[in-house]
């Protein structure tokens, strides 16, 4: 997809926070925080929908390997951002690109939600240790 922002997000074209990668992933932090540490996770291949995301084991990605990442990077945020709740959305309407919010409980929540260099090196951290 030419048009699509996550796309480019994925394919370096356009700059973001990212806290995690791999060969098929990628999580970044929202433009617009709900609150500190929150994050969109991506497949770096474009679907649509996160139900787009094939469910065989044998495809790659597929979509135990997608939740596995989110539940990596929500356990993440808890640590960092001293919350049990993490908040996850998988509405998909503002951008036609899968993708899962994760935020942690804004009322909860410590941090700054616009400190986004410090904010994704203590996720970078936290998913290191």
């Amino acid at each position: 997809m030419t048009d699509c922002v996550f796309c480019k997000i994925a394919q370096k074209e356009i700059p973001a926070h990212i806290v995690y990668e791999d060969e098929h992933f990628l999580s970044f932090l929202d433009i617009n925080p709900q609150g500190p540490g929150h994050v969109q996770v991506i497949p770096k291949k474009h679907f649509r929908w996160i139900w787009d995301i094939p469910p065989e084991q044998s495809a790659i990605p597929n979509f135990g390997q997608y939740f596995a990442v989110v539940q990596k990077i929500a356990q993440a945020l808890q640590g960092t951002f001293g919350t049990d709740m993490v908040i996850a959305k998988a509405v998909g309407d503002e951008v036609p690109h899968a993708h899962v919010w994760l935020f942690p409980n804004p009322s909860q929540s410590k941090g700054d939600a616009k400190a986004f260099e410090a904010n994704a090196q203590e996720i970078r951290e936290r998913l290191l240790a």
